[in-house]
Order: C-alpha cells, then sequence, then structure tokens
C-alpha cells in the first residue's frame, strides 16, 4: 500500500470526492466534503503559525461561552445537534462484547421514546455520528449498527501512548480497517513533538492514512501532554499537512483531556489550513465533556470559529461515553420541568 500521500493542487478549485460509503450501511451519503490529500511538509508556513497568545485565546473564550444564553427550545435542539456529532465512546479495561452491543443499542435509540415524542421528532432519526470502540471489538459493532447509517470507529496505534514499533501500530489500523471500522482515530507519539521532529511525525501520519484506505484517519494529538499551546498549534498542522480527515484533543486518558482554550487554538490551525489550501478539516475534542451545558460551549465555539459546516458531523465530533446522559436529563427536563436520575436513562 502507497504511503505517499499527493500534494494539494492549489490553483484549481476544490472538487468534491465521492462519497464514502460507511462500513455499516449499503447506501452512501452524499456529503460533498472533499477529503484532505495531505499536502507537502512546509517548515516555512509552520513558522507562520506557530506564535500562540495564551491570554488572548482565553479572553476569546471567556467571551464565548458569555455572549451567548440558549434556552428553552432552542436550546433543545442545540442539546439534539450535540447528539448528532457524538461519537459514543466505551475505552474501558473491562469492556467486552456485550458492554459494546448494549453500546450500539444505545446508539441506535438514544432516547426513551417518551422524550422523542414530547419534542414532536417521533418521525425523526437522530443518533450519534459513530460508537467508537477498541479493535477487538470492531466485528461486533459493526455487526450491531449494521444498516443504520452509525459509523463505526477504531481506536489504533497503540492507544493510547502510541508508543509501540510504527509496523505495529499500522498492522493495527489495516486490521481494523479489514474488521469493518470506516475512521481511525489514531494516537501520536508525543516525545516527536517534544523533540521537533516534525518529519518525522509527518512520515508516520502519512504512512498512517495510507494504512486507512477509504477509512476517515481522526490524529489524536494527546493535548494534556504537550505542555504548551504552541505545541498544539504546530502538531495540529503536521496532521493536516500529512492528510489527517480530523485533529482530535485527547485520549481521554491524559490528567488534562479537552479544554476550551486548547479547542480554539486547534480550530484556528484548522481555519489557517482552510485558507492555505481550500481542504475542511473535521475537529473532535474528547476526554471530559460529560455534560450538557458542556457540549453546548464547544458548539459555540465552533458556530463562531468556523461557521456553520462544522456543525455538522462530517466536520465535528464529540467523543464522549456519558454526555449522552446528561443531555437526555436535560431533554427530560426541558419538557418536563423536572431532572430525572441516571439510572432512568439506560446506557452501557
Amino acid at each position: 500500500m502507497s504511503s505517499t500521500i499527493r500534494e494539494a493542487d492549489l490553483g484549481t478549485k476544490v472538487t468534491p470526492l465521492p462519497a464514502r460509503a460507511a462500513a455499516n450501511t449499503p447506501v452512501p451519503l452524499d456529503h460533498r466534503i472533499a477529503r484532505n490529500p495531505g499536502m507537502k511538509l512546509d517548515l516555512g508556513f509552520m513558522e507562520s503559525v506557530r506564535s500562540v497568545n495564551r491570554s488572548a485565546l482565553e479572553r476569546r473564550v471567556a467571551s464565548l461561552t458569555k455572549r451567548r444564553s440558549i434556552k428553552a427550545d432552542n436550546q433543545a435542539a442545540w442539546l439534539l445537534r450535540a447528539v448528532a456529532c457524538m461519537d459514543l465512546t466505551t475505552l474501558n479495561s473491562n469492556d467486552t462484547e456485550e458492554r459494546v452491543r448494549r453500546l450500539c443499542a444505545k446508539a441506535i435509540n438514544p432516547f426513551r421514546r417518551d422524550i422523542f415524542e414530547g419534542l414532536g421528532i417521533a418521525g425523526e432519526t437522530i443518533r450519534p455520528a459513530a460508537v467508537c470502540v477498541y479493535h477487538p471489538f470492531v466485528a461486533t459493532a459493526v455487526d450491531a449498527v449494521r444498516g443504520t447509517g452509525i459509523h463505526v470507529a477504531a481506536v489504533s496505534t497503540a492507544f493510547p501512548h502510541g508508543l509501540a514499533p510504527l509496523s505495529t501500530r499500522l498492522q493495527e489500523i489495516e486490521a481494523s480497517v479489514r474488521d469493518g471500522a470506516d475512521e481511525i482515530d489514531v494516537v501520536i507519539p508525543r516525545g516527536l513533538v517534544f523533540g521537533a521532529k516534525w518529519r518525522e511525525l509527518y512520515n508516520e501520519i502519512v504512512s498512517m492514512r495510507a494504512a486507512c484506505g477509504d477509512a476517515h484517519l481522526k490524529v489524536i494529538l494527546g493535548t494534556g501532554d504537550l505542555a504548551t499551546l504552541r505545541n498544539v498549534m504546530l502538531a495540529s498542522m503536521v496532521a493536516m499537512m500529512a492528510g489527517a480527515d480530523f485533529i482530535k484533543t485527547s485520549t481521554g486518558k491524559e490528567s488534562v483531556n479537552a479544554t476550551l482554550p486548547v479547542g480554539l487554538a486547534m480550530v484556528r490551525a484548522i481555519r489557517a489550513y482552510f485558507e492555505e489550501t481550500g481542504y475542511l478539516i473535521g475537529f473532535k475534542p474528547a476526554g471530559g465533556i460529560s455534560t450538557a451545558k458542556a457540549s453546548l460551549d464547544w458548539l459555540v465555539l465552533m458556530k463562531e470559529e468556523l461557521g456553520r459546516p462544522w456543525l455538522e458531523p462530517e466536520l465535528f465530533r464529540f467523543g464522549a461515553s456519558s454526555l449522552l446522559t446528561d443531555i437526555e436529563r436535560q431533554l427530560e427536563h426541558h419538557l418536563t420541568g423536572h431532572y430525572s436520575a441516571n439510572h432512568r436513562h439506560a446506557m452501557a
């Protein structure tokens, strides 16, 4: 399998590629988003975006979360959008096939019937965009969600540390794709960022992209381990240059996971890459996003910084496990005026 990613042709209009077909549905969805082909590693371009003003980012984040007040029916609608942009995840050491099947059942039917009916959306299909599991459970998940349009994402490349030999990590990607995963979440070795080994990091991600084939590549930076926003910005840019379809904050296993200032730095890297190449890159915050209020903050960030196209699951995802439960509780409160106990909202 070739590891060469063609350089983006910046002199021509970006032409949408044929829509990818999810591993779990025979009907391809026409998203009309051209897949990022990557570009040559451009250290000069990286130098132009390496300066990050933490204080300015923090002020911007503080203003974003205060400027918008989303209430009542509008809040319910935004929370339904959050569900549609969710990668419902189980990445625990005690995962079993039965637990994964329960997770998939929750993804197919995310709310109790009375909530759907109360919101007046009983005829609508609102589901998480994907379920995300370890490689051994990919085949189980693919079988469980077959025909629903829900994607199956696999965490690969020695998740969460990324320290296995590159050949081993590539074999894990290829095995997950063979089992039916149509999205692959890979993790980078953070040491390559600390050592500014940008060429080596770029080459590794290029190889991972090639190993994915038609499956979409989400590159996890492990931002809680990267120490500085400058490292976050530069690692984001290298990942996109190497052909990432999404850049993702965290594994969920670091001591600090997704934070809004880090997210703002990453989405501005996405904007800079778009302005340079014309290609739209997705963003996935993950780790620690467990409340409906937090999901609204992230949606506002995307809307304000990147615009309406990034409120679609093709360009934005939450990596979440307990978030769906809190959203369901908030929707019930919207209908009844009362909060219910978590156990009334079944989860894996």
